[in-house]
């Protein structure tokens, strides 16, 4: 048997006129709020007022932010500046200035007891012995 599988799950569906229901319940909620703004109050101040709660409500039903609603970034920084923040500092000794300190040892010469002079006898050495022997 053979099953369909549904492809664009992502996408939500349009269910009244271009809208999803998510858009027409912030349209239809911030309009409601602007029309109650402007009949309960003077007018002035209710045109005043209603212009934001219009901005708002247009910003959650259609803004998007990197491909995220607004409502989800609204969410996310609401949470950033209520939740607790955790912040770790760790003092570091000072340093000697490189002038007045040793040169640090290299990594693995101590083990084998190499010293600049006995590095210095090795590569001569290895020179010399290059260079006597026969070259094809």
């Amino acid at each position: 048997m053979e099953y369909q599988v549904p492809q664009f799950v992502e996408i939500e569906d349009k269910i009244i006129g271009p809208l999803t229901l998510k858009q027409f319940i912030y349209v239809a909620g911030g309009g409601g709020l602007c029309v109650g703004l402007i009949l309960y109050l003077p007018l002035f101040l209710g045109i005043i007022l209603s212009i934001p709660v219009a901005a708002l409500a247009g910003a959650l039903a259609f803004y998007k932010v990197n491909n995220k609603s607004f409502v989800d970034v609204l969410e996310a920084g609401f949470k950033y500046y209520i939740g607790n923040h955790l912040y770790l500092w760790k003092k570091e000794p000072k340093k000697a200035h490189p002038r007045h300190a040793p040169p640090p040892p290299e990594p693995g010469r101590h083990k084998l007891g190499l010293t600049s002079g006995k590095l210095q006898e090795l590569a001569w050495s290895l020179d010399i012995k290059d260079s006597a022997s026969p070259k094809p």
